[in-house]
């Protein structure tokens, strides 16, 4: 049985499409104290996230918010089942966060499902701004090109960095809001992050620092 994981001290894996549910990307916890998702899959998973961050020995009425990093429905899916059981904040770039409230533009109907939109509270402006949690800080870049407000954040835990770097694969669909030359431009400050540990949005985990390097680059020359 596949189940949920630790990455590296403080990070873990609790879903994907594996751990949770098909549809669902994969959604990383950081335990700060407080604890922050990165992601929430696509929205038939609830439940399981939820066990398995109990299975991982976490209490989710510790859940403090979900950093979201892009307005598509298999990481949006579940906000507002989070916001509504555990009052976490919803903090996502501010160019995604009307299609997070009011639903356009999540490309739903590419998976069948309905998607039920959910306040944004923290809506974050540009690149560079830095989210403290309890013991540890996020650092988050604006990375457009996937959709235009797709983020990427990135944690120091002793000596290494983690990378959570979204969906560096794409898919790079115009249709849902992509911009190839912008793609390429944010991959390559993925790569000058020089990330020990990639958490990647639907591929997992790329380790060491040269692994992280030589996938983010295929997809940039792929380009």
């Amino acid at each position: 049985m596949i189940e949920p994981l630790r990455i590296w001290k403080d990070v873990y894996l609790v879903g994907d499409s594996e751990i949770s549910h098909p549809y669902d990307c994969c959604v990383y916890l950081v335990d700060a104290g407080d604890l922050v998702l990165i992601d929430s899959g696509a929205g038939r998973s609830f439940d399981k996230l939820v066990a398995n961050i109990e299975r991982l020995e976490f209490d989710p009425s510790k859940l403090k918010a979900v950093l979201v990093t892009h307005a598509h429905i298999d990481h949006i899916g579940a906000l507002h089942l989070f916001q509504q059981d555990y009052g976490i904040q919803v903090i996502a770039h501010e160019l995604d966060a009307d299609a997070i409230e009011d639903g356009r533009g999540t490309a739903a109907e590419a998976y069948g499902v309905s998607y039920t939109p959910c306040r944004v509270d923290v809506r974050i402006q540009g690149s560079g701004e830095s989210l403290s949690f309890g013991r540890h800080e996020l650092k988050v870049i604006h990375i457009p090109g996937h959709t235009p407000g797709s983020i990427a954040a990135y944690i120091d835990i002793d000596n290494k960095r983690v990378l959570f770097g979204q969906d560096v694969h794409g898919p790079y669909l115009p249709n849902w809001g992509a911009d190839r030359a912008q793609a390429k431009l944010s991959l390559q400050r993925l790569i000058e992050l020089k990330a020990d540990i990639l958490c990647e949005g639907h591929f997992g985990i790329y380790q060491p620092a040269s692994e992280v390097e030589g996938y983010i680059q295929g997809y940039i020359d792929s380009l």
